[in-house]
C-alpha cells in the first residue's frame, strides 16, 4: 500500500487546496480562451494544447465563490485523469500555485460530513501542516466528467 503521496497546493480565495501531483500534466499562465455558448458560467471555454482541446474551469466559481478578476499570478492548472479507459484532460484557474507536500497517508483526515446540504463529492481529506489546514481535493471526482460538469444551481444563481 503506498504510504506517501505529493500534492500540489494552490490558492483559492485565501485558502489552501492540493491535487495528486501525479495528474498534473503542466501549469500554464492564465490566458485568453475560446467562449462555447450555452455552457455554465464556470466554464470558461476550451484551448488547444498541441492539438488537444481542452476545458478550462474557474474553480472558483464552481465551487460557488465569487469570481476574482485574472491578473498575472492567475495560473491555470492542467490535470489529467489516470484513467486509460476513460481519459480526461481538464484545465482548472486557481489563484495563484503554492507548494508540493509529500503527505504520509496517516497524515490525512478524513473531511467532517456535511449531509446533502454541503456539495463535498470534491474532498479527499484535510492535511494539517506548519499550522495551517490544506483541503485535499479528490482527483478522481475532479476528473470525473459527471461530477466536475453536474450543474450546482444554487452556486451557479449565487454567481449571477
Amino acid at each position: 500500500m503506498e504510504q506517501e503521496k505529493e500534492y500540489l497546493t494552490f490558492i483559492l480565495n485565501g485558502e489552501e487546496f492540493g491535487v495528486d501531483i501525479l495528474c498534473v500534466q503542466e501549469l500554464r499562465v492564465w490566458s485568453s480562451v475560446t467562449e462555447l455558448p450555452n455552457k455554465p458560467n464556470y466554464i470558461k471555454g476550451v484551448i488547444n494544447l498541441r492539438g488537444v482541446i481542452i476545458p478550462i474551469i474557474d474553480l472558483r466559481l464552481r465551487f460557488g465563490q465569487k469570481p476574482l478578476e485574472y491578473n498575472e499570478q492567475t495560473v491555470v492548472i492542467i490535470l489529467r485523469n489516470q484513467d486509460k479507459t476513460r481519459p480526461m484532460v481538464v484545465g482548472i484557474i486557481v489563484d495563484a500555485v503554492s507548494e508540493v507536500y509529500k503527505l504520509d497517508h496517516k497524515a490525512i483526515r478524513k473531511p467532517p460530513e456535511f449531509g446533502n446540504s454541503i456539495e463535498s463529492c470534491f474532498l479527499e481529506g484535510l492535511a494539517s501542516i506548519d499550522e495551517k489546514l490544506i483541503i485535499l481535493l479528490d482527483s478522481n471526482s475532479l476528473l470525473n466528467h459527471d461530477e466536475l460538469y453536474t450543474v450546482n444551481k444554487e452556486a451557479v444563481m449565487a454567481n449571477e
